[in-house]
């Protein structure tokens, strides 16, 4: 073998070695920077696209995702011949399927609402707004939310076609919200 041939096989080693090398860093690289994509990033990207999300307690929701919070995403979904508008506690979400994989950390200060779960309930409860809310063990409860606390909401259950008065509610009840899944307006 001519010293040539050599130094130039040892040159291709090493410059296959330095290119694997670069590879790997990429790769490296990459993987760290998917590793600081929060999930309200991809809901971000995803608006307007339709998604199927699993809430803690079996309730499946498939809709278009059209509103993003700190704590809350709002589902746009169809319930038998009406559309009906979900706002899913993002903590009571188990799986959701339909992201595309992209990522919008650019618009999170731009898009995504300032407001908490606790000011888009107490404007439910302003309106007075006949409300499905649903558990994450599972359980359903309907009626008008009188009072939103820090750290919990009071529901007066009573039937859903009827408007909330003294006596047509059946009972009230105080939900913590770490027990909500998500809440519909009845009639939207």
């Amino acid at each position: 073998m001519r010293w040539t041939d050599l130094f130039d096989d040892l040159e291709a080693q090493l410059a296959a070695q330095q290119a694997a090398e670069l590879r790997g860093e990429v790769v490296e690289h990459t993987r760290a920077n998917l590793g600081r994509v929060a999930l309200s990033e991809r809901y971000l990207a995803d608006l307007g696209r339709a998604v199927r999300l699993v809430l803690r307690g079996g309730p499946v929701l498939e809709g278009t995702l059209t509103e993003i919070g700190r704590e809350w995403i709002v589902l746009e979904h169809q319930d038998s011949s009406r559309v009906h508008e979900s706002l899913v506690v993002t903590a009571s979400v188990v799986t959701i399927q339909g992201l595309s994989g992209r990522s919008d950390p650019g618009r999170t200060g731009q898009v995504q609402r300032s407001l908490g779960l606790r000011q888009v309930l107490r404007a439910l409860s302003r309106d007075r707004s006949v409300v499905r809310v649903h558990l994450v063990e599972a359980a359903t409860l309907t009626g008008t939310i009188d009072r939103v606390g820090a750290d919990h909401l009071d529901l007066s259950a009573h039937p859903a076609d009827l408007p909330r008065r003294t006596r047509e509610i059946q009972s009230r009840v105080t939900v913590p919200y770490a027990a909500l899944a998500c809440v519909s307006r009845q009639g939207d």
